[in-house]
């Protein structure tokens, strides 16, 4: 990781949605208490979306609009420098050991760690993606966004699985759990459960979902600030939205599957939002109300780890001594919010009390020119 002075030249709006996407997703893992949370932020229990779902591909779709501006002058280059490889690798890498470090902490039991996690799918989504990018033109990554979104839905509806057959999509019967079990093993998935939300196989989709945001960058770099530019974002977002729409009637929409359905719909939600950011900040140059969201997305790595790591902290410690003793999360909610505010409204004021403190904190970063990047 690396402390950078100042930011440098980029599109406002892809910081602004970056925090969003970021915000987003402390709030919805951090309620008060998960007994007591309102419907739309939680993720669809199996097949469908809500809010929520978006959250996670909106991070790697902005992830793929901001490779395209920082990579621009490697793919106009006949031959990119061979170190930008070295520098992506080293990226990802430490991703990924920030990744395993969330998820062993603070106790480190390696013979159930789980080895994958929102971490390390977006280190080896953005590794593919990179990669990808750098060696093929673009009617190239077009063809390969094909081949993956055909050849998973192909996979997993037509390879059977031992014990339960082709095309099943139950948790435990789908393909990708047990590519998952078979190469990583029960111990080292989601909860030491039989399927892992970010597992191997399903990652591969979402080098499509880095791979639309890439492709939208590209177009976008080029284009004029303008409304016409928004325009066509929605067109093509609403497209996206339809069509993932009516491939889940075959192809169930799916966040924990990544289905190839769910590709399309999330991103084509992604493009219609950045539609939104782009011609509120950079055609009508709306700026003021961006301003919170944009200090988030420039922290937004440091921001899922640190929150992680203090989340992890207020679990294992507890206020009082004895078996009956609350953890100092529970004892925050259940004293500082739940008397005033109720259950539901409570655990929700929680999660945005956590938010500000954070917001607090980065800005705190943000007057000093302190951006923590990996």
């Amino acid at each position: 990781m690396s402390f950078l002075n100042r930011a440098s030249k980029r599109l406002l709006s892809l910081d602004v949605f970056r925090g969003l996407a970021i915000a987003s997703m402390v709030l919805v893992n951090n309620p008060g208490s998960w007994q007591h949370v309102y419907p739309p932020l939680l993720h669809a229990e199996w097949h469908g979306f809500t809010p929520t779902d978006w959250i996670f591909p909106g991070f790697l779709f902005i992830a793929g609009v901001a490779m395209a501006f920082s990579f621009a002058k490697y793919t106009k280059a006949a031959r990119p420098d061979p170190r930008v490889y070295w520098r992506i690798a080293r990226r990802c890498l430490v991703l990924f050991l920030l990744g395993l470090f969330l998820n062993g902490f603070p106790t480190y039991n390696l013979s159930e760690l789980r080895i994958m996690g929102v971490l390390q799918r977006i280190s080896l989504a953005y590794l593919l993606a990179a990669i990808a990018a750098l060696r093929l033109p673009r009617w190239g990554l077009w063809l390969l966004c094909l081949a993956i979104l055909f050849g998973y839905w192909a996979a997993l509806m037509w390879v059977p699985v031992p014990g339960f057959g082709a095309g099943d999509l139950s948790p435990e019967g789908n393909l990708a759990a047990y590519v998952d079990r078979l190469l990583l093993s029960p111990p080292h998935l989601y909860l030491q459960g039989d399927f892992d939300p970010e597992g191997l196989l399903s990652t591969l989709p979402a080098v499509v979902t880095v791979l639309s945001g890439y492709l939208t960058g590209g177009w976008l770099r080029d284009q004029p600030r303008q409304s016409l530019t928004s325009l066509t974002l929605v067109i093509v977002g609403l497209t996206g939205v339809a069509l993932g729409w009516q491939w889940g009637l075959i192809f169930p929409i799916n966040k924990h599957l990544w289905t190839s359905s769910f590709v399309l719909f999330s991103s084509g939600w992604s493009l219609l939002l950045l539609a939104l950011c782009y011609e509120t900040i950079e055609v009508w140059r709306w700026r003021g109300w961006s301003r919170p969201l944009e200090i988030l997305g420039m922290n937004a790595i440091f921001l899922f780890v640190a929150s992680g790591i203090v989340t992890r902290i207020l679990y294992r410690t507890h206020i009082g001594t004895g078996e009956d003793a609350p953890t100092t999360y529970r004892w925050l909610y259940e004293t500082l919010f739940l008397p005033w505010a109720g259950e539901l409204n409570g655990s929700l004021l929680f999660a945005i009390a956590n938010i500000i403190l954070w917001w607090l904190i980065l800005y705190w970063l943000y007057q000093r020119g302190w951006f923590i990047k990996v």
